[in-house]
């Protein structure tokens, strides 16, 4: 558990930098379990919370939280975003200048930092920094670019086992969204933490939709599906450069706003396209693998694989970048044997071919299965699912199945009786009755269960058994050679005559039609909703940061939903924290109350600005109004610039200087009368407190008029 002194501040620091009212999941035990200065892992779904877990710990040490991270664009994207929510953060990276990197390091010397973002490259450059007197704990982000069973495997990050032993007292978390049994072992010990404690989350991320289709005229489904979706932004990852090229091109002749991305651009140009897509300017993304894992960005509602991906995991981490809001999302694959061909040849002659092989014969599995896929991809990570999840192609058309308890039993007999020490292939063998090298040098024609299966051919009996692995029912350890081992619900299977169902093997056609869906009902351009994406837009441009990092779709959709009129209503809102509401909360309520207009039939409880109005009329203070109201005075100071705006008798000079006013003033000619007041904020380079400003433009505004 956290120390007792960090326990009160949980809630609220929640709150306050990241504005919400409680804890997803394990978030808060893994907090604590920081705070305690223990080490951890976190197995976490793209969405789910991850950076929380290190980043509201590094609001509450008195040091910095150093984050190891693999991409530039990462940093950057976190670090705005933790700018736009009032955290003092930096990245550290070779982007950077000599001058720019030694004013970081003052920075952190200096105790003025709260977050570090660095590349495993650029950690040399800390050097002098790198002790425990400045660094209170660190995290490793993308914790499977460690591992070369991971999936994305950096020699880089192999470097990372000497910070356990330079600053052997500091905490240290590792976070990944993706990672199996294998792996996360191979993490724990890279680093150099193997008695940490994990934190495994669910990998379901239920609201995303899993749907695969065979390759078959993927442009023009590709362009039905988007035209569906005018207002949603996509990727589509794709084999190849010259694939993500063709297909943005299509789609642009299409009248689709789409750009290509790929390791062929150069560095600009990847970073043009990036931002464009960040910013709502461009929909569409056609990209490589290349593309996402910098992209934090919130509002993706539906991920499309061009190709088929070459294992499991990276299909897993790709499709998790849609949704990330919880708010519905759509994964579409489609899958042809070319891609299989060509993934082959990709693997082949590396140092693990046998496992990329291994992998990527069970993400071909996947995309043949005739059950629920999403069972399928929370088995391979060792999630058990008992029902069906109805959010999948499969669920929604469900194929006809057939009592396979008999053979499933035979099956799962022969593989605990070779002491889960073959592969699938053997495991057939024995059941057929087969009497090759391999059988007979290992003597496993002695086995009791030989020969039960030979009524069943060699092919059916592979789809049998791959279901089965589909189902949870047993698993395949890449680190193991690929042998088949037994789960939990093996057990049930073998010894309580547990039923278990299967489909007919079939050969997969490559020429189902598509299925014709409902076409939505199109959100209308005047409702609350697309007024506040068009505010939240025209922000973003105004304070060059991603519209996602001011709200993102959820809260705006419950924005929409509860409309608050007021401060403490608009606080109540999830995703809206102290420096939102006061950065953003007038300008929001403003369109608010501009939409509902003559909507509004009956007066809602008593104006919280006259309430405010009433006591600073008795003659109290701004703090014990605050105090009385149970508010912020940073809110009852916005109260104080609305009642004077609207005509108040308010002596606004006893909260401001003229030469304040003059200074605002003169700020808003030269930044162009902006909406928003974090471009003042920039203006004063954070010398003129927000309340200030709000004030300051009420006079402004009000002798204007």
């Amino acid at each position: 558990m956290s120390e007792p002194k960090f326990q009160k501040q949980l809630l609220p620091t929640l709150k306050k930098f990241f504005g919400y009212d409680s804890f997803r999941g394990q978030q808060q035990l893994i907090i604590e379990t920081v705070l305690s200065k223990n080490d951890c892992m976190v197995i976490m779904p793209t969405g789910g919370g991850k950076s929380i877990c290190f980043q509201l710990p590094a609001l509450l040490f008195d040091g910095v939280t150093l984050v190891i991270s693999p991409l530039i664009a990462l940093m950057k994207d976190q670090v705005d975003g933790l700018i736009a929510n009032g955290v003092k953060a930096a990245y550290f990276n070779s982007s950077q200048t000599i001058e720019e990197q030694q004013h970081i390091i003052d920075k952190v010397a200096d105790a003025e930092l709260k977050l570090l973002y660095v590349a495993p490259e650029s950690l040399p450059g800390l050097e002098n920094i790198l002790k425990e007197t400045y660094i209170s704990c660190i995290a490793i982000d993308e914790a499977h670019c460690i591992s070369s069973w991971g999936h994305d495997f950096r020699p880089s990050y192999q470097q990372l086992g000497f910070l356990k032993k330079q600053l052997p007292h500091t905490p240290i978390i590792a976070l990944t969204a993706t990672a199996d049994k294998a792996t996360r072992q191979d993490i724990l010990e890279q680093i150099g933490i193997p008695h940490a404690d994990s934190f495994i989350s669910s990998f379901d991320r239920k609201n995303i939709a899993l749907e695969i289709r065979p390759a078959d005229k993927r442009s023009q489904q590709i362009i039905r599906f988007i035209k569906k979706r005018p207002h949603e932004a996509g990727i589509i990852y794709c084999l190849s450069r010259k694939s993500t090229e063709q297909l943005a091109e299509t789609l642009q002749n299409n009248g689709i706003s789409c750009s290509a991305y790929h390791a062929g651009l150069s560095f600009d140009e990847r970073s043009k396209v990036q931002e464009d897509y960040l910013f709502d300017k461009v929909q569409v993304i056609c990209a490589t693998v290349a593309f996402g894992m910098g992209i934090d960005k919130s509002n993706v509602r539906w991920i499309i694989h061009y190709n088929m991906p070459k294992n499991l995991e990276g299909y897993y981490q790709e499709i998790g970048r849609a949704g990330r809001d919880g708010l519905k999302a759509h994964a579409l694959l489609f899958h042809s044997y070319s891609d299989v061909i060509q993934l082959r040849k990709f693997a082949e002659g590396a140092s693990n071919e046998d496992v990329q092989i291994a992998k990527l014969d069970r993400m071909k599995q996947f995309t043949e299965a005739s059950s629920c896929r999403r069972k399928i991809l929370l088995s391979y990570f060792g999630e058990l699912l008992t029902e069906n999840c109805d959010n999948c192609d499969v669920c929604k058309n469900p194929p006809k199945f057939i009592d396979g308890t008999v053979i499933a039993q035979k099956a799962l007999s022969t593989i605990a009786r070779v002491k889960e020490d073959e592969a699938i292939g053997s495991i057939i063998d024995i059941l057929r009755g087969a009497r090759n090298a391999n059988i007979l040098e290992k003597q496993l024609d002695k086995i009791k269960t030989y020969g039960i299966g030979t009524d069943i051919a060699w092919r059916d009996w592979q789809q049998y058994i791959i279901q089965l692995i589909n189902q949870g029912m047993c698993e395949i350890a890449f680190h193991e050679k690929n042998n088949l081992k037994l789960t939990e619900l093996s057990k049930k299977v073998l010894f309580n005559n547990e039923k278990v169902w299967l489909t007919h093997p079939v050969t997969i056609q490559e020429n189902v039609p598509e299925k014709v869906t409902k076409k939505k009902k199109e959100t209308t351009a005047n409702s609350l909703y697309e007024r506040l994406r068009k505010l939240r837009y025209e922000i973003s441009l105004e304070e060059n940061i991603p519209a996602y990092l001011i709200f993102n779709d959820a809260t705006l959709k419950e924005i929409e939903r509860v409309r608050p009129v007021s401060e403490e209503e608009f606080l109540t809102i999830n995703g809206v924290g102290q420096r939102k509401l006061e950065v953003y909360g007038d300008i929001f309520i403003s369109e608010i109350l501009d939409f509902m207009g003559s909507k509004i039939k009956k007066p809602r409880k008593t104006d919280t600005h006259l309430k405010t109005y009433e006591l600073y009329k008795s003659g109290l203070t701004i703090d014990d109004i605050a105090v009385k109201r149970k508010l912020k005075s940073t809110t009852v100071y916005s109260h104080i610039a609305k009642l004077y705006g609207d005509g108040k008798d308010i002596n606004i000079y006893d909260f401001i200087t003229k030469s304040e006013v003059d200074a605002v003033r003169k700020a808003k000619g030269e930044l162009e009368a902006p909406t928003a007041l974090k471009p003042y904020y920039e203006y004063f380079e954070a010398q003129m407190d927000y309340f200030k400003i709000r004030l300051a433009l009420s006079v402004v505004d009000k002798d204007d008029e």
